[in-house]
C-alpha cells in the first residue's frame, strides 16, 4: 500500500503541471491539446482510485464525526466492523463484478477517445477500477480484523 501511495503521489505531481502546461498553452498561446485534457482526467483518475483504499488506512474518509467521535471506542469499533462488512465489502465486490465486464468490453473493442487528437487504449484507465476496489477490499479485511481485535479487547 506504501508503493501505491507513492506512485499516486507522484501521478498528482505529474497532474498539476500537465495542468500549468496545458493551462499556459491554451491561455497564452490560444493553442490547446484534446490529448492533454484527457490525459489530466486519466491522472485525476489514478489519483482518485488509486487514494481509495489509502484513505481507509488512515481513517480519513467521510463519516459523520460529530456523533463518532463522541461515541466510546468499542462502539466506534463496532461501527466500524458493521459498516465494513455490511458496505465497503459488498459495495467493493459489486464494483469488482460489473466493472470487470467493463475493462474487458473496453479492451475487445479497442475502446479509445471519440474525439480527434484523443487518447487510444481507454482501458488502461478503465482497468484501474476493479484494481483499485480489490485493494479496497483488501484494506477493508484488514481493518475488520483490527476493528474485531479492538471490540474485543475492550
Amino acid at each position: 500500500m506504501k508503493y501505491i501511495s507513492y506512485l499516486t503521489a507522484v501521478v498528482l505531481a505529474l497532474l498539476v503541471v500537465l495542468v500549468v502546461f496545458d493551462a499556459t498553452g491554451r491561455y497564452l498561446f490560444s493553442h490547446g491539446s484534446t490529448a492533454l485534457q484527457e490525459l489530466e482526467w486519466h491522472f485525476f483518475d489514478v489519483v482518485i482510485l488509486l487514494s481509495i483504499a489509502f484513505t481507509l488506512r488512515h481513517n480519513a474518509h467521510v463519516r459523520v464525526d460529530i456523533f463518532y467521535e463522541k461515541f466510546s471506542p468499542k462502539t466506534q469499533a463496532l461501527i466500524n466492523i458493521i459498516s465494513t462488512l455490511f458496505f465497503v465489502l459488498p459495495l467493493s465486490f459489486l464494483i469488482i463484478y460489473i466493472s470487470i465486464d467493463f475493462v474487458t468490453m473496453s479492451f475487445e473493442q479497442l475502446e479509445a477517445s471519440s474525439d480527434p487528437g484523443g487518447l487510444k487504449y481507454r482501458w488502461i484507465v478503465k482497468a484501474l477500477m476493479p484494481l483499485a476496489f480489490v485493494f479496497l477490499a483488501l484494506q477493508a479485511f484488514k481493518e475488520l480484523v483490527s476493528d474485531i481485535k479492538k471490540w474485543k479487547s475492550l
